[in-house]
């Protein structure tokens, strides 16, 4: 069973920092495009950062770079959306999406989402 399961969201002020992580199970980590997606309350979903399966650039949304960092460890099974800097705008819902083409069927994986709320 593919399970993703995002943990590490919560409450912060501003400026400071979190870690999310987005432990998955049921499908080979190391095949998988991995990405951090964010959704505020009334705002589309936004990609956060995008980390490929075979060797390559991480890739940001402008509005992230410099503060976020992140990486995966496949034998974990685990990948990580480090924050720092954190500002109010940055407060969202964080998902975890896992997807690859394989033996020409896509596959699409999504965890349920944790919550990181900026304020003071």
């Amino acid at each position: 069973q593919v399970q993703l399961v995002e943990s590490g969201g919560g409450l912060v002020q501003p400026g400071g920092s979190l870690r999310l992580s987005c432990t998955t199970s049921g499908f080979i980590l190391g095949f998988y495009d991995m990405t951090w997606y964010r959704q505020a309350p009334g705002k589309e979903r936004e990609l956060v950062a995008q980390i490929p399966a075979a060797v390559g650039s991480t890739h940001y949304v402008d509005s992230v770079k410099g503060r976020f960092t992140m990486s995966r460890d496949n034998g974990r099974n685990t990948v990580y959306l480090q924050m720092n800097s954190l500002k109010p705008e940055d407060a969202a819902t964080y998902y975890c999406n896992a997807r690859a083409t394989i033996f020409g069927r896509l596959n699409d994986y999504w965890g349920q989402g944790t919550q990181v709320t900026v304020s003071s």
